[in-house]
């Protein structure tokens, strides 16, 4: 493993060796006893889904019938944001479990594929692959290109994936290239990504049923071009499609309807991966947790009734639905308006899994698990979003949002819809916000668009 951020120095077959041991002393069960299994998890990130897009966050237009049941049998938050208000930024924090500026990921990584998250920084599957687990993902990477920054290059054994957003059924990337990889080599396999995804996954659960695995599925669906199933192919190899709107982002009547199909593609795709954690015998070892990336555009999804939308600081961008299932751990029909957010995933699936964190690795988030398992309230903290000028920060209900030289105050507790600005009636809280946010940026990346090249 390379050396790591903070003052780690985790290199090679010797670091290797110090994060199992850290790891075996940290597991439960292991002093005096025989260890029980280490448990499973599938992380699964939707892309674009939208606040108000499924069924058990009250949409009426979609059906989502697995994604509905994994919430009622477990617990479903209405308060969990993502890091970003775009694609990058959030992946980067899912799997370092730090703010996203840290490593110069402020925005979403061009298709141009120049970009990466630094190959030294730590992520989730360096971590737990020590520790025993084989580690795999696919579907929509964007955190770089396979061949230099991808999955393979930060600790996953296998991986089937895109950089960006290619054609759902020719596989064809905005730059007239096929953009779906085996590991580091390109593999054009037929099918629909949203299927191909789910074969993958569904797949790696039955070959691993015998050692603990982490599954993370980051699905395309529901990001444009917006094609459902039985769409046709809309790009071809050899022809540059930058800027191109016929499949999005720019609105067009037909989009509604792909975007429908497409949600109950991915809630379809749920349902399968739990159906094959049923069929090998793991649904009772195996946590799995579902979000979403960022908000929806608002002219095909919903973020039910929050202002702003994919792109955008205010809640519509960055509030998403979060869903933690794990049967006979996580009571069922669990609703929790606790805080939560995407660098606290990382944390929290290495307490579940009993896995030590790495000499000289701090993450920006809490550890889940006392909620998750016993519904135990997270401390209070302050959250940040930031993009190039544009800049939020929440502390409890309050949330201060800078934009265009104005900043505005929302009390979230009783106004979630962002539609009161109380700055100049409540001064002492913009300011107090204020200083928070310049201590935070002082302590993480400068300001501007950037990813690490």
């Amino acid at each position: 493993m390379r050396g790591k951020q903070g003052g780690s120095d985790l290199r090679g077959s010797a670091g290797r060796l110090l994060l199992s041991l850290a790891a075996l002393v940290a597991a439960p069960g292991l002093r005096g006893q025989a260890a029980e299994p280490r448990p499973n998890v599938v992380l699964i990130l939707i892309d674009d889904l939208g606040y108000g897009d499924l069924g058990c966050y009250g949409s009426t237009k979609h059906r989502t019938p697995h994604l509905d049941r994994l919430a009622a049998e477990g617990l479903r938050f209405t308060d969990f944001h993502s890091n970003g208000a775009v694609c990058s930024p959030t992946r980067a924090a899912l799997l370092t479990g730090q703010y996203p500026q840290r490593h110069g990921i402020e925005a979403a990584i061009g298709f141009t594929l120049e970009e990466g998250v630094p190959l030294d920084r730590t992520m989730c599957p360096e971590v737990l692959a020590p520790a025993g687990y084989r580690c795999g993902v696919f579907g929509k990477w964007h955190l770089g290109h396979v061949t230099r920054f991808g999955p393979n290059a930060q600790g996953f054994h296998e991986s089937h994936c895109s950089n960006n957003n290619p054609d759902y059924h020719s596989h064809v990337s905005r730059d007239g290239k096929v953009d779906w990889w085996k590991d580091q080599q390109l593999s054009d396999e037929p099918g629909y990504l949203v299927d191909l995804v789910t074969r993958h996954g569904v797949r790696f659960i039955r070959e691993n049923r015998q050692r603990p695995f982490f599954l993370y599925l980051p699905q395309l669906a529901v990001h444009f071009p917006y094609q459902g199933p039985r769409d046709p192919p809309h790009r071809t190899s050899g022809r540059k499609w930058d800027g191109d709107d016929r499949y999005g982002p720019l609105p067009k009547p037909e989009f509604p309807r792909a975007y429908r199909e497409m949600v109950e593609a991915a809630d379809a795709s749920v349902g399968q991966i739990v159906a094959a954690l049923e069929e090998t015998g793991l649904r009772e070892r195996t946590l799995i947790f579902v979000c979403s990336d960022n908000g929806a555009y608002s002219w095909v999804g919903s973020n039910g009734g929050l202002r702003g939308q994919k792109g955008d600081l205010y809640e519509g961008g960055h509030r998403v639905p979060a869903i933690a299932n794990w049967r006979g751990r996580i009571a069922p029909g669990r609703v929790t308006a606790e805080t939560a957010m995407t660098t606290d995933v990382f944390p929290t699936l290495l307490a579940v899994a009993g896995v030590a964190a790495p000499a000289g690795w701090r993450s920006d988030g809490v550890d889940l698990r006392g909620l998750l398992l016993r519904g135990e309230a997270l401390p209070g903290r302050t959250l940040f979003w930031r993009d190039a000028d544009e800049k939020a920060v929440r502390r409890g209900s309050w949330k201060l949002v800078s934009r265009a030289g104005r900043r505005e105050l929302f009390d979230l507790a009783g106004d979630p819809g962002e539609a009161r600005d109380v700055a100049t009636a409540r001064p002492e809280i913009v300011e107090q916000l204020q200083r928070e946010l310049a201590a935070w940026e002082r302590d993480v990346a400068p300001s501007g668009r950037s990813s690490a090249r």
